[in-house]
């Protein structure tokens, strides 16, 4: 065993003084040293070496083992060093390349511009998780029992956690609006705050509905609140993200969280407001509900509705991102098709 354990060492200096690159090292080292490798076996094999040999081959073959290891590190340093110099004929004039540089994905683009602006006017930003319950998706938001919104045809409830009380039926969250009502019972009035997330409805998709998308909600609740206020913040927001003044519509719309309740509809970018297929022909989309909260939703969060009112807002982010680059298919921006979004960098 002794005299081929000194085969084996004689033969790893050669071919660790030949080995030309790093690979080639680690190689030589798992077969050498590695759980399966030769000098690994011969330890191995130190149980069938009569008992007053043991203690000696013992430490031989360790020493053997170490002498490799360090002629290895050595090695390896030395090819290290070598790949790190610059050759003599390298040209310094030659420009670089330039790795590849990745960008924010434009929707991401969009929620940071409005949180610049809302935090221009004083909001703070909120977040929660994309798990909610019956209880704050539904309850708290003035929905009646038996609205069809409740129905697994539109909310993705969470299997084993489907039946219950309503606190303990859990879905991915419809709409961000029921958050609204977590921070307002956590929080101390008046409240100037925004909530940005992705919300998930089972539907079909289309060119402008997907069934995981972004809804950016903002919400003002005061004493002696405007209805003007809530007007006028809804077209700084679209000044802001497009950089002009943007038509904006508000029509009498219907939700139960909201009393009085608009559906605040945008001049169609794609078509300048002449008609086209991403608007129906009627030069106009529809971005947001928006309204004053439901006496019902303050009293959920703990005010008294008839000392404080606000204004609300919904933004639908995509079809927002849609809008300010012109595009006509919400489902190009989900599609994780570099082609597509290299564009936005």
């Amino acid at each position: 065993m002794k005299d081929q354990l000194e085969k084996l060492l004689r033969e790893g200096q050669e071919l660790i003084a030949e080995a030309m690159s790093v690979t080639k090292l680690q190689e030589l080292k798992s077969k050498l040293l590695g759980k399966q490798g030769e000098i690994t076996g011969l330890m191995k094999e130190i149980p069938k070496v009569d008992p007053e040999l043991r203690p000696e081959m013992g430490k031989l073959i360790n020493e053997g083992k170490n002498k490799m290891q360090e002629l290895i590190e050595a090695k390896r340093e030395e090819l290290q060093l070598k790949e790190a110099e610059i050759p003599e004929d390298f040209d310094w004039t030659v420009p670089g390349t330039l790795p590849p540089e990745g960008g924010l994905h434009p929707i991401t683009q969009m929620r940071y511009d409005l949180d610049d602006a809302f935090r221009s006017m004083g909001f703070e930003i909120y977040q929660e998780d994309d798990i909610t319950s019956e209880f704050y998706a539904f309850d708290k938001l003035n929905f009646p029992p038996n609205h069809p919104a409740r129905e697994s045809m539109d909310t993705y409830w969470i299997k084993g956690h489907d039946t219950g009380e309503a606190n303990e039926k859990l879905c991915l969250r419809p709409h961000l609006t029921g958050g609204s009502v977590r921070y307002m019972q956590t929080h101390e009035p008046p409240y100037r705050f925004v909530y940005p997330g992705r919300v998930y409805r089972n539907e079909t998709t289309d060119s402008h509905h997907e069934r995981a998308f972004f809804q950016y909600e903002a919400l003002i609740v005061d004493k002696d609140l405007t209805y003007t206020a809530g007007k006028v913040m809804i077209q700084s927001i679209l000044s802001r993200v497009f950089g002009r003044d943007i038509p904006v519509r508000m029509r009498a719309g219907f939700f139960p969280f909201v009393e009085p309740g608009f559906e605040i509809d945008m001049q169609c970018q794609i078509c300048g407001g002449k008609g086209c297929s991403v608007c129906k022909q009627v030069g106009w989309i529809e971005i947001m509900p928006g309204g004053t909260p439901h006496p019902n939703v303050l009293s959920a969060a703990g005010l008294d509705p008839d000392e404080y009112t606000g204004f609300y807002v919904n933004i639908g982010l995509d079809r927002l991102v849609m809008m300010r680059y012109g595009v006509d298919d919400v489902r190009l921006f989900h599609s994780a098709d570099l082609r597509f979004l290299r564009q936005f960098h």
